[in-house]
């Protein structure tokens, strides 16, 4: 079985230049080929990547002012929102005093309104009192007046001859007339 570290202490020893052939010591020849290989890598491959390189620099400095240019656009609409938020509430502000003072204005209106209707109401009611009352009064009097007109003339009838009779009915009828006149 071979050591670890003989790769590494057989590194001080090469083979004589006059022959070519394959190195086997993977240890010993990947040193080589790797800075062969990164060598061309940096030779060949630095424009490549240098060009690689700036397009990913031009592209994230695109991407970075197109994000300030949109962080910019949505920083002015948040201030215009704001500004329009606040212009809303002091409408909405403006329309509940209003609508308050409204409501109270259309109250007392309202409260006025039923006070008139209720006191033209109680008018109404004394005034069809006083017209129920007096036609009762009307209605007494022409039967109170009936009454007595009935007795004078059942005491004239039996107290007066046909001449005399005639005569007082004539009279009466006469200011029954007058009378009807009068309450017309």
């Amino acid at each position: 079985m071979k050591n670890v570290t003989d790769p590494f202490v057989s590194l001080g020893h090469w083979p004589s230049a006059g022959s070519f052939g394959f190195n086997t010591d993977i240890l010993a020849t990947n040193p080589i080929n790797l800075s062969v290989v990164i060598g061309v890598l940096i030779f060949f491959g630095k424009g490549v990547l240098s060009d690689l390189l700036d397009n990913r620099k031009h592209r994230i400095l695109n991407t970075i002012r197109n994000s300030e240019e949109l962080r910019g656009g949505a920083v002015e609409q948040l201030e215009k929102a704001r500004t329009r938020l606040r212009k809303v509430e002091m409408e909405a502000d403006q329309f509940r005093v209003n609508g308050y003072s409204e409501i109270e204005r259309e109250k007392l209106n309202l409260m006025n309104s039923i006070y008139k209707t209720l006191e033209q109401l109680e008018n109404y009611k004394n005034e069809t009192i006083q017209f129920e009352q007096q036609r009762a009064i009307n209605q007494v009097r022409q039967r109170v007046f009936q009454q007595a007109l009935q007795g004078a003339l059942g005491t004239l009838n039996s107290c007066l001859n046909n001449e005399l009779h005639l005569r007082t009915i004539s009279a009466n009828i006469g200011m029954l007339g007058a009378m009807k006149e009068i309450t017309d």
